[in-house]
């Protein structure tokens, strides 16, 4: 004998499930157009928006707003028409390792520039080690947008 009970929310989970999907919009997200390398610097003509269904689940966190991935540096290869996960795609690098940099100190108005070699790539930023090229120390700094690195205040 059927519980009444376990009947009607069964019936009523079939009619919610039903209501929902055709409720269901598409969900949009960026999708290369053309094979990205590892290494590319994505523009904005690499990129579309797609249609997923709104069931469309990522194996990971998948970017879903395509200004986010404009100047971007591929880290992995990207297949067109597929979503993009967070984790393959970084930061353009503006200091490079091992390619020599200016290094300057700044404050009040007294400037000190030196050569120092970088012992990671940087962004924008980012807090790097660099070898001071003169005396050999290591020493930390900020990646600037025109690729010298700025230590101190």
């Amino acid at each position: 004998m059927k519980h009444p009970l376990r009947s009607g929310l069964a019936a009523l989970a079939m009619l919610v499930g039903g209501t929902q999907s055709g409720m269901a919009e598409a969900l949009m997200l960026p999708v290369p157009t053309v094979t990205i390398y590892p290494g590319d610097v994505i523009t904005d003509s690499m990129i579309r928006e797609r249609s997923f269904p709104e069931s469309f689940r990522a194996r990971s966190a998948v970017v879903e707003a395509p200004f986010a991935l404009i100047g971007k540096v591929a880290r992995r290869t990207l297949l067109p028409g597929e979503a993009i996960p967070s984790n393959a795609v970084d930061e353009a690098k503006i200091v490079t390792r091992g390619v020599a940099t200016q290094v300057v100190f700044e404050e009040n108005g007294l400037t000190i520039t030196t050569m120092g070699t970088p012992l990671q790539s940087g962004s924008l930023g980012e807090q790097i080690r660099v070898r001071n090229t003169d005396t050999g120390r290591i020493i930390l700094g900020v990646v600037q947008a025109d690729g010298r690195v700025r230590i101190g205040n």
